[in-house]
């Protein structure tokens, strides 16, 4: 028994030893390698400096051709992607329903199909009594909870109506009548990761509904305008430079430059549909309010915006740019702005009353017997029941259209040249930066930071003993602090260990906005999960030219994405081991996952081609393990 007391402090000295390294890695872990405001000022510089510019041109002629080519461009390369074309070319169905009687107008109520079962609701507020051609006003939603049944978007309706013109006005996917969780807006992304473009199904409701107001038998289609407050801002703006029926644009708070949005990015960043993947590879908000010209454009923002999109940096650089485009034309009194100084995001009385100003100047020749003050309608506001129209009860959604294009994906055996091109890999050049170096019984630990590619500085801390001669990178969903037991357990085990935070995670997330700025980097025509695996690959091929064996460790899910790409395209890597991995790109989809909490997940294209197996098989040794 005496015996067995003198051992036992032998057998606890493991246990000691392992207990004492763990607290050293976790210091080693904890140590900070990044300023604070780095992630995000590294993100802002890089999204920025990459947004294109509007050329400058001598004549209207040289405008024409280019604009057309961009309006194409959008077009083809970012809207109707994939499944979208055919939805684009499926009969567009629409019912007419019951009429509202009004006071000196009519509401009558509509239902359409967007993509084949996916219906939408609308309204068309019409004049009494009508002779002759009229023009039409599309009055698109922002997000304003109501929809439809807002009241002073009913006010501006029945404003119109009243004022001698057609006023269409239909409910925004996700508001009013269809606030359904399917229809949030980060949910349109589902539909990107199949490979057909989810902003189709926002510039199809659009395009349809000028299809059907303009059919309207006392529709003037050269007397065409679009307005809409925020997000009705952004759809004004978008269907304006693209649709050429339309003739007049009156976009108020809802957009600005690529550019301006990285430089307020807690208040202009946008949602999925204002941020599409590959837009700003053919082009910047500047430019698309800039192919209104010659039509008649005014730009209305708020001086005391609370929401985004403020008057005081916002409206400058896009009337700036528009200003050389008129110019051209010889159009300058085509364009105007108006600065609303009443508190908040607002369409209010005096920026309606600007829009009605301008659609007399323009559509009634400055008529003296036009209104320009905004009638009373108070008593005639109906409610949301009472302007509601029935929809089917399977009626699309986002996810539900998700779920459908991905039945039977992936389609083929994909490659890893396909991999890397769906992923937008990038080969990144390598600037290891010493921070620091210190040894702790017997085991080396160094502090570094990799500046890749000359923009991106990605925190690492490695550590292990003379003796080792395999590298294992280490990378988390929590980052690196998170994973001490584990490097401590790597690191009794006779290996190196790298503990690294690539974009997005740990010391490199961005404390502002993160998601939006990465559906930015995804606009630029890049891609995060791409950008995140050529970090890791890059440091990968770092470490094999120091004479390493190198291999990979993940523990989570966005870990095990990056982990897993970066594994299938960099050969430098020689296994991995993914801990609490996906198993397949469907759980996505299939857990309903939303583009705000996983934007990489969202790789435009990903699953059309590939799944987690099959990417998992272009690697070296890699292997999807339970959590550890």
């Amino acid at each position: 028994m005496r015996r067995l007391f003198l051992l036992l402090p032998f057998c606890l000295l493991p246990f000691r030893l392992f207990s004492q390294t763990g607290d050293d890695v976790r210091k080693w872990l904890d140590r900070p390698l990044l300023d604070a405001k780095q992630p995000l000022d590294e993100v802002q510089v890089y999204t920025a400096s990459r947004v294109p510019v509007v050329p400058a041109f001598s004549s209207a002629l040289e405008w024409d051709r280019y604009a057309g080519d961009i309006r194409r461009q959008m077009l083809d390369k970012v809207v109707f992607r994939g499944e979208a074309r055919r939805w684009r070319k499926a009969e567009g169905k629409a019912e007419w329903l019951e009429t509202l009687p009004g006071q000196g107008y009519r509401v009558r109520k509509f239902r359409f199909e967007v993509v084949p079962g996916l219906w939408v609701p609308g309204l068309l507020y019409e004049p009494e009594r009508m002779t002759g051609k009229i023009p039409v006003v599309m009055n698109v939603n922002g997000h304003e909870k109501e929809g439809v049944s807002t009241p002073y978007i009913q006010t501006r309706c029945i404003n119109l109506a009243r004022r001698g013109m057609l006023a269409v006005n239909v409910e925004w996917l996700g508001r009013g009548q269809l606030s359904w969780e399917d229809f949030n807006h980060y949910r349109m992304n589902q539909i990107d990761l199949t490979g057909t473009s989810g902003l189709a199904v926002f510039y199809l409701e659009m395009e349809r509904t000028l299809d059907i107001v303009l059919g309207h038998e006392h529709a003037d289609l050269s007397r065409v305008a679009v307005t809409g407050l925020s997000g009705g801002g952004w759809q004004t703006t978008f269907i304006s430079a693209l649709d050429t029926r339309v003739k007049l644009s009156v976009p108020v708070a809802g957009h600005s430059s690529f550019v301006t949005r990285a430089q307020w990015p807690m208040l202009d960043m946008g949602d999925s549909e204002q941020t599409p993947t590959d837009m700003a590879t053919v082009a910047d908000y500047m430019h698309l309010s800039d192919m209104v010209a010659p039509h008649p454009l005014m730009f209305i923002n708020n001086a005391k915006d609370n929401c985004c999109f403020r008057a005081d940096y916002a409206v400058g650089p896009l009337l700036q740019s528009a200003r050389n485009v008129y110019a051209l034309y010889g159009a300058p009194d085509s364009l105007r702005y108006f600065i609303n100084y009443s508190e908040g995001h607002n369409y209010d009385q005096s920026s309606r009353e600007e829009l009605y100003r301008f659609l007399r100047d323009q559509f009634f020749a400055g008529n003296p017997d036009y209104p320009l003050k905004e009638i009373p309608v108070d008593s005639e506001i109906r409610t949301a029941a009472q302007l509601a129209s029935p929809l089917p009860e399977n009626n699309a959604t986002f996810h539900a259209l998700a779920m459908q294009l991905a039945r039977d994906l992936p389609r083929g055996e994909g490659t890893r040249d396909e991999l890397a091109g769906v992923v937008r890999a990038q080969r990144l050049a390598m600037d290891a930066r010493e921070v620091a170096r210190e040894t702790a019984e017997g085991t080396g630990v160094t502090w570094w930071r990799f500046r890749l590619g000359g923009s991106w500085t990605v925190p690492g801390v490695e550590a292990g003993g003379s003796g080792a001669r395999e590298t294992v990178i280490l990378v988390g969903d929590e980052g690196r602090q998170a994973l001490a037991a584990r490097a401590a357990a790597l690191l009794s085990g006779g290996k190196r260990v790298l503990a690294i935070d690539p974009f997005y995670v740990g010391e490199s997330r961005i404390a502002q906005r993160d998601a939006l700025f990465a559906m930015q980097i995804a606009a630029l025509g890049e891609r995060p999960l791409g950008l995140q695996a050529s970090q890791i690959a890059a440091i990968a091929r770092w470490l094999k030219g120091r004479g390493m064996r190198v291999t990979l460790e993940s523990h989570g899910r966005r870990a095990g994405l990056m982990g897993i790409v970066a594994a299938a395209l960099e050969p430098s890597i020689e296994g991995a081991a993914l801990y609490d991995s996906l198993r397949s790109l469907k759980q996505i989809l299939e857990e309903d996952l939303t583009a705000e909490k996983w934007p990489e997940f969202f790789c435009f294209g990903l699953l059309e081609r590939f799944d987690i197996p099959r990417i998992a098989a272009l690697g070296n040794n890699v292997e999807l393990r339970e959590g550890k």
